[in-house]
């Protein structure tokens, strides 16, 4: 279920209570979807390569789950400070119906160059082959929520430089994009917002020569940022399959908690 419609949608990590008190309750989806509204998936062990949580400076603990658990991830957490959760998915395979879809998905998620270097392979406009991955992340608060993102070695991943919980963002909340270890500079960030499902916002934000971008946001609102990589996959990645191309997606959600 999470192949070929899923591709073109976006994939992060639903938290139900975004502020939790200590040896309180912790849910949170997968969710495959668009426009911020989709469908939840279960905790399939076979279908993630990590699934980690990681509060204050402490190293990554994996989730604990049981096979078939909808919401993915329910447990409780006795420490305060800022919860990193960290979802890595295996690799997925997905052959285009058509040239069109395929142009208008790089379109959309702005892959520049992708069409180009396209052509320059010889690569034919029939059937195209990709391969994807999903890296997701999300920031709750435990307590007060204090404490810092970081990053956690992802092949791309979305870093919150700001605590959403307890900074001043009154003129935005500061993010860094990375690929690998080095700062993505000149990339697209969407950015979703909402307060349930009849109100949701989406914009595009690209992030400068550091990797840096600035998400404006509201008191009361919870968001979604997503990024995705486009690349050559490497000869060994499936020979079989022998795919065209690679995306890597990285999301970030979090909440900005409503005004006092």
């Amino acid at each position: 279920m999470l192949t070929l419609s899923a591709n073109a949608h976006e994939f992060w990590l639903e938290v139900q209570d975004y502020t939790i008190v200590p040896e309180g309750q912790l849910s949170a989806a997968l969710m495959v979807g668009e426009d911020f509204g989709g469908s939840s998936y279960a905790y399939i062990p076979a279908n993630f390569r990590r699934f980690d949580l990681a509060i204050g400076d402490e190293e990554p603990r994996p989730a604990a789950g049981r096979i078939g658990d909808r919401p993915a991830l329910q447990t409780e957490i006795d420490t305060t400070g800022l919860l990193k959760i960290i979802h890595v998915t295996r690799d997925y395979q997905l052959t285009w119906d058509s040239w069109g879809e395929f142009a208008g998905f790089v379109a959309h998620k702005a892959g520049e160059g992708v069409l180009e270097t396209h052509s320059e392979q010889g690569y034919p406009q029939e059937d195209v082959r990709e391969v994807y991955s999903r890296y997701g992340k999300s920031l709750v608060a435990v307590g007060e929520g204090r404490g810092e993102d970081r990053a956690f070695g992802l092949p791309t991943e979305i870093v919150a430089r700001e605590n959403p919980y307890t900074g001043d963002l009154s003129d935005g909340l500061d993010v860094q994009l990375y690929y690998g270890a080095a700062p993505r500079a000149d990339a697209q960030v969407e950015v979703f917002s909402k307060t349930g499902p009849d109100d949701v916002r989406i914009e595009t934000v690209r992030t400068d020569a550091d990797g840096r971008a600035t998400v404006p946001v509201e008191a009361g609102r919870t968001y979604l940022l997503n990024a995705v990589v486009f690349r050559q996959p490497a000869d060994t990645l499936d020979p079989e399959f022998d795919p065209m191309w690679e995306t890597l997606w990285a999301s970030l959600t979090f909440a900005v908690p409503a005004a006092d």
